[in-house]
C-alpha cells in the first residue's frame, strides 16, 4: 500500500497544528517552513480540511488555524478520507464488479484489508500522536541524559 502525498502531508500538517495551535493560530507558512511542504499544496489541503470541520480559519493579522475539533476527537483516517479518496485495495474500488460486472475471486480479501487499514486509522487520534512524540522525545532526553551521566562518571566506553 502506498499512502498518497496528499494523505500523509494533511496528517503531518495536523500534526504540526496540533502541536502549535495551543497558543493561537498557526499560519500556513509557518507550517510550510516547519514541515517544508510548499505553501500552494498546504492551502489547496487546508481547504478540504475545512470543507470537512477538521479546522477552522481565523482571518486577518494573527490569523491562521485551529483544530476544528479536540484532537482527540480527529482520526488520522478522518484527516485520509477529507483530502483523498481512501486507499482501496479492490479493483472495483468496492463496487463487487471487478471481472467484467462481477465479483472477483479475490474481492473479499482486497476489501478486507481495505477495512483493516481504515479501521487501524480510524483508531488512532491526532492526540494520540501527539502523546506518541512527547514519549519519544522523553526517551531521547532521557538517553541523552543517561549518556551525559555516563560521561561523568567514567562509565563511557
Amino acid at each position: 500500500m502506498r499512502l498518497s502525498t496528499k494523505g500523509r502531508y494533511a496528517v503531518t500538517a495536523m500534526l504540526d497544528l496540533a502541536l502549535n495551535g495551543q497558543d493561537g493560530p498557526v499560519t500556513l507558512a509557518d507550517i510550510s517552513e516547519n514541515q517544508g511542504i510548499s505553501l500552494s499544496y498546504l492551502e489547496q489541503l487546508f481547504a478540504a480540511l475545512r470543507a470537512k470541520k477538521l479546522v477552522r480559519g481565523v482571518r486577518g493579522p494573527g490569523g491562521g488555524y485551529f483544530l476544528g475539533r479536540e484532537a482527540d476527537e480527529i482520526s488520522i483516517a478522518n484527516i485520509i478520507c477529507a483530502v483523498d479518496e481512501w486507499v482501496e485495495f479492490t479493483r472495483c474500488q468496492g463496487k463487487q464488479d471487478c471481472r467484467g460486472g462481477q465479483r472477483c475471486l479475490t474481492h473479499s480479501l482486497w476489501d478486507d484489508l481495505s477495512r483493516q487499514i481504515y479501521d487501524f486509522l480510524e483508531e488512532i487520534t491526532l492526540a494520540d500522536l501527539v502523546e506518541r512524540g512527547r514519549n519519544s522525545d522523553a526517551g531521547c532526553d532521557k538517553h541523552k541524559a543517561d549518556h551525559l551521566v555516563d560521561e561523568m562518571t567514567g562509565k563511557a566506553a
